[in-house]
């Protein structure tokens, strides 16, 4: 297919454009390339159908590998600036609780973090305004447009306000990133199904009061144990994180994947509350503690949603599917994808002709080079602890091996070194190499 004119020059609009580069989304997807891209230069239209500061249902949790991502992107990842640091990971299963500290690696910082969505968001679109982007909040896209005579996206259509005030509004841009999260409306509109191969999350959460709130660890339960009847508890699908938020409240969920039979007719709602209802008392996570509803989201994995690219649009961060099937982690992997993207645009509107589809086109592949042979093994992953003998297999004869879950602890996070590692993280370079791209 053709390929627009090239804009002017860096930060330059075609008269017919009303932006360089068009983002649809304002979470850390969309924030993040609006920043990498303003910086380069470029006239950066920022699209956001809500207006900030809003809640989003997440764990509120942030790995190294999401640290690292904020460190790029230039945020003041401190303490002092509201990030509440923890050293690595409780997990607790099979009557086991084992602590693993994050690893010291070249690669990523040995510190993960806990911030409130309810404003991390935000602070990652103010930094893209910073950066030279335009924000236009309140503002909902449901479908790109099409050149009739190339079949290329052209920009975006959709409206502006609410209810009543509500108006139609379109935008246009040589290039568009759908950055708008598991509704995918841009990849909708254009037919770009998710793939039913690939798996898929489902994640509750809720805030509660409690004495737990200050942890240096983040605490996942492998095991969610119904105990409401002490002399019959029941195992429940799924597994389970506590989060403590450090401001007297924790953040509490659970997580279950499409692999498994219970995904799809469990209320999840009923779910968390069987499970909180069976822990300790003193941790305070009973109905009369809450702080807010309970929150629901799914959790697009192992790029559930492709092709990432087709002429004019690129998908980035959860409307590629670009979730970790291992851990249900997204922001980092949201960043990232978002670097990625941003990178391949830079050069492809530097550029005109086929040398620019060229760039633009090359996006997938290095999305793939990136995360591919990991997500194909997280895609297999995910189907063996669908099953709930295995999965009670592994928690019981896994966990009491500190080094086995050390290592599994750098395989679940993705926090290896490939080359300057240690023999387990030579390891996982081996395998993530070898295995074939999704």
């Amino acid at each position: 297919m053709a390929a627009p004119e090239p804009t002017t020059g860096a930060g330059t609009r075609r008269p017919d454009a009303d932006a360089d580069v068009i983002v649809v989304g304002a979470g850390p997807a969309g924030s993040t390339a609006a920043t990498y891209l303003a910086r380069a230069g470029l006239d950066v239209l920022l699209l956001e159908k809500t207006t900030f500061p809003r809640p989003k249902v997440c764990g509120d949790g942030f790995t190294p590998r999401g640290m690292k991502q904020l460190i790029d992107l230039g945020i003041d990842c401190s303490e002092q600036n509201g990030w509440l640091h923890n050293r690595g990971l409780r997990v607790l299963g099979g009557g086991v609780s084992l602590e693993l500290e994050w690893p010291t690696l070249a690669s990523f910082p040995d510190y993960g973090a806990v911030r409130p969505r309810q404003d991390f968001d935000e602070l990652l679109a103010r930094n893209a305004v910073k950066a030279g982007a335009r924000l236009h909040e309140d503002t909902s896209v449901t479908e790109a447009m099409i050149e009739e005579r190339t079949g290329r996206v052209m920009g975006v259509a959709g409206y502006v306000g609410k209810g009543k005030d509500r108006s139609p509004v379109s935008f246009r841009a040589p290039l568009t990133l759908a950055c708008d999260g598991v509704s995918a409306r841009v990849a909708l509109s254009l037919g770009i199904a998710k793939r039913d191969d690939r798996p898929m999350g489902v994640a509750v959460r809720r805030y509660y009061t409690s004495p737990r709130t200050n942890d240096d660890f983040l605490e996942s339960h492998l095991e969610l144990w119904d105990r409401s009847d002490p002399a019959s508890p029941k195992l429940l699908p799924g597994y389970g994180w506590i989060f403590g938020m450090g401001d007297g409240t924790s953040n509490v969920g659970l997580g279950i994947l499409s692999t498994s039979r219970a995904f799809g007719s469990t209320d999840y709602r009923a779910l968390l509350k069987s499970w909180l209802d069976g822990t300790p008392q003193e941790w305070g996570y009973r109905d009369e503690n809450a702080v807010g509803p309970v929150g629901g989201a799914a959790l697009p994995m192992g790029f559930n949603r492709i092709p990432h690219y087709r002429p004019g649009l690129l998908l980035v961060g959860d409307a590629g599917g670009t979730v970790n099937p291992f851990n249900g982690e997204g922001i980092a992997y949201a960043m990232e994808s978002a670097q990625i993207a941003a990178r391949c645009a830079v050069q492809g509107l530097a550029r005109s002709g086929a040398s620019q589809e060229a760039a633009l086109a090359g996006y997938p592949a290095q999305l793939s080079q990136a995360l591919g042979g990991y997500y194909r093994i997280g895609n297999v992953f995910s189907r063996l602890i669908g099953n709930p003998t295995i999965m009670r297999l592994a928690t019981r004869h896994g966990l009491p091996r500190k080094t086995l879950m050390a290592f599994l602890l750098k395989l679940l996070a993705n926090l290896y070194d490939p080359k300057e590692g240690d023999v387990s993280d030579r390891v996982i370079a081996a395998m993530t190499r070898l295995a074939p791209s999704v």
